[in-house]
């Protein structure tokens, strides 16, 4: 069986050892850990603030690297004087666990480093791309905007936007380095393929698909809509400038210029999020900002929503598009990124050009004036959802790409 070393940001299905406390996020890798369980001999570090020995749970075996976060530390990420000191940590496991490849889990961190000090293959996923990123972080709100907020608000430096942005900047010089020298890259996306073809211009390209949540596969979303009704709309978002929060609060006064009755629920955000403190006097009672949700409370709002939309500036594949679709919530989603790879227009939804409110809350009207239309829009999103994130396929293929990088 082949050993297989992953160096995550997030624990994968660790957390659930500890009751789901380390973290929140990367919920479509515990899938993935839970599905190569039984078909690869699994390892994974990741980091967390807490003091954890290395344990096994099920069938795989986890090393927990400690990092410290201080107001020192986040001063230094800020003025790019931050070193990154956890390298000899990596090459120590490297040289404990012995594995035949090292799958390194997004380039947002300075895990990809470690080529430096190891012939073992490494294969990188891209999950988003930093270098990219940086360069869409202002499209919805402009640095002056931000800027004077946070100066009359909080302290410059931290736990702003502009640290965020900066922080990014210094990150995508790391992330660079790593990509220009990765041999093997793993992606979903038309716009990863081509976007590695650039950065880095000497890999190797796989495809591999992402496997979603379980809940998501076990549920269906089935919803009619009449003229009486308010039009319930979701979206699950992320505290960040090009998220593409203003896009909906524009969508949405303009929506109500036409007397529309509607709700638009936010996952993700809550009234304590920056994005919402800066813009929060746009922000209307026809918006519901739900905050955090665990799976089943984030599949009942999707069941119980009319549509769902996509609005950020830049995504790759972005889960939140994947998991409504295969649920079968009619769907309308900027065109950005990966999400042409994703969603296919006037077939499994509807593509719309980011920061175009007309548009979005025209497409929204469309869809209330021919809902059967736009079920017929969810239904097929479902079908080609079901195929691409088929976990039986997506675990062989990767464990596909793990035997031909080995072999090589």
């Amino acid at each position: 069986m082949t050993k297989v070393l992953w160096f995550s940001n997030t624990p994968a299905n660790a957390d659930e050892y500890f009751n789901n406390e380390i973290k929140q996020t990367g919920g479509w890798l515990k899938s993935l850990d839970l599905l190569m369980q039984d078909h690869i001999d699994l390892h994974i570090a990741f980091k967390t603030h807490l003091s954890i020995n290395p344990f096994e749970y099920k069938k795989t075996t986890y090393y927990p690297i400690t990092i410290k976060k201080s107001l020192s530390k986040k001063i230094l990420n800020f003025f790019n004087l931050q070193k990154y000191n956890y390298l000899d940590q990596y090459q120590k496991l490297i040289m404990e666990i012995n594995p035949d490849v090292i799958h390194i889990h997004g380039t947002e961190s300075d895990f990809g480093l470690i080529y430096k000090y190891t012939d073992k293959p490494i294969v990188v996923s891209i999950q988003g791309n930093l270098t990219v990123y940086t360069h869409k972080f202002f499209s919805g709100l402009s640095k002056n905007k931000i800027n004077k907020y946070f100066i009359r608000k909080s302290f410059p430096f931290i736990d702003n936007f502009m640290f965020t942005f900066r922080n990014m900047k210094n990150e995508s010089k790391i992330e660079s380095e790593i990509l220009k020298n990765s041999k093997y890259i793993i992606g979903r996306t038309d716009w990863d393929k081509n976007i590695t073809k650039v950065l880095s211009p000497k890999n190797t390209y796989f495809h591999n698909d992402e496997v979603l949540r379980d809940g998501f596969y076990k549920n269906v979303w089935d919803l009619d809509w009449d003229k009486n009704q308010k039009i319930i709309i979701h979206t699950t978002t992320g505290d960040s400038p090009y998220k593409g929060f203003e896009t909906i609060l524009q969508a949405a006064n303009l929506l109500l210029k036409l007397n529309i009755d509607f709700e638009w629920r936010l996952a993700g955000l809550n009234e304590k999020s920056l994005i919402t403190k800066v813009v929060k006097s746009n922000v209307g009672n026809y918006i519901k900002l739900l905050g955090n949700l665990n799976e089943n409370e984030l599949i009942q709002n999707l069941k119980s929503s009319h549509i769902y939309v996509m609005p950020s500036h830049i995504e790759n594949s972005p889960n939140s598009l994947c998991e409504a679709m295969i649920l079968g919530v009619p769907c309308i989603s900027a065109h950005v990124g990966g999400t042409g790879s994703i969603l296919k227009n006037k077939k499994e939804g509807v593509l719309i050009q980011d920061g175009d409110p007309w548009m979005l809350a025209g497409t929204i009207l469309e869809f209330v004036q021919n809902f059967e239309q736009a079920k017929v829009y969810g239904k097929q999103a479902r079908k080609t959802a079901l195929i691409r994130h088929n976990k039986e396929k997506i675990s062989n293929d990767l464990k596909l790409i793990y035997n031909k990088i080995v072999n090589e």
